[in-house]
């Protein structure tokens, strides 16, 4: 499958670390990677995008304890490969579920809805299929779950912790991709 090359980049990020101290001994760095790679990798930053994997840790800080839990804090620097999509770009996506609505695709981690109304006019709605799908008025084209199609980000939606994204297939090239 093809992704845009554009919504990758690989960027370095810091976060803070608590370890409890019985992870301390001849291990701690291990741990630390292991415990950031747990904690980060797959999750989303609405500021950066997904985090798909991280790359390196540059470096690990000297720890402070956390007075009352026990708990020590380790500043870590690391670079990560992230995906951001953004507005305008074309990608190809897996049809997820099909409604009178529209459908939702993924597109890796993304999500991306496409309404009835960025469908072309010419497909319609058919629940009366054994498949809920969209098809075109001569059947020669259909959406449904499952299908890949190519589609273009018309709009994000950043939150905190998830990315939303409206797509658009009514535009020449864009529609499943056989």
């Amino acid at each position: 499958r093809y992704i845009s090359q554009l919504m990758f980049f690989h960027i370095t990020l810091n976060r803070k670390l608590s370890l409890h101290p019985k992870y301390f001994g001849p291990n701690l760095e291990q741990t630390l990677k292991e415990k950031l790679f747990e904690e980060v990798e797959g999750t989303c930053s609405g500021r950066y995008g997904f985090i798909i994997t991280v790359t390196t840790v540059e470096n690990i800080g000297m720890g402070k304890v956390q007075e009352g839990t026990g708990f020590v804090s380790f500043p870590v620097t690391y670079t990560a490969i992230v995906f951001r999509p953004f507005k305008g770009e074309v990608v190809d996506a897996v049809v997820t579920q099909v409604n009178k609505m529209g459908f939702f695709a993924e597109v890796g981690p993304l999500q991306v809805f496409v309404s009835k109304h960025l469908i072309p006019s010419d497909m319609t709605f058919d629940p009366q299929k054994p498949v809920a799908c969209f098809v075109s008025e001569d059947e020669s084209i259909k959406i449904a779950k499952d299908d890949e199609v190519r589609l273009k980000i018309i709009g994000t939606r950043v939150d905190a912790t998830e990315i939303f994204s409206i797509g658009s297939i009514k535009e020449d090239y864009l529609g499943p991709i056989s």
